[in-house]
């Protein structure tokens, strides 16, 4: 039985506004419940899950899947893009944060056969938050608009 792979991390949430504010995420990776896929947990109890090949690729090239985009900004920054029924929430991360955390998870990783098995699909979920956890903030509706 692998280790769970946890690191709390920041991300700068982007909205239409002149600021961005930093908050709280939790990158995790569980081999044992699916070896392609890594989770980010985000304030307010949401957690999107996709394959780890997806945030990889998107290191170097812009890439979309599904709901989620991800794309270089620079040297030293990556863009995650989530869309939802609720709206569309934009995050900024340093590379080097995500770049030891999957260094971690391929450390941690089965051998994985190449033979075709489809890529993980992104999947959202949201637990019930508690009163210790800050809902997470949305982009106004003129980012939604702008970007959708």
């Amino acid at each position: 039985m692998s280790p769970v792979i946890e690191e709390h991390a920041r991300a700068r949430l982007i909205t239409d506004g002149p600021l961005t504010r930093p908050v709280p995420v939790e990158l995790r990776y569980d081999a044992a419940e699916d070896p392609r896929t890594v989770h980010i947990t985000l304030p307010g109890g949401t957690d999107w899950a996709f394959g780890r090949d997806l945030l990889e690729r998107g290191l170097r090239t812009p890439i979309e899947r599904g709901a989620v985009r991800v794309w270089p900004c620079g040297r030293t920054q990556l863009i995650v893009e989530l869309h939802s029924t609720d709206g569309i929430e934009v995050f900024q991360f340093e590379i080097r944060t995500l770049i030891r955390f999957l260094a971690r998870t391929r450390a941690q990783a089965p051998a994985t056969p190449s033979d075709g098995t489809p890529e993980k699909r992104p999947s959202r979920t949201t637990t019930t938050p508690t009163a210790a956890a800050p809902a997470t903030a949305r982009p106004e509706r003129g980012a939604q608009a702008a970007r959708g």
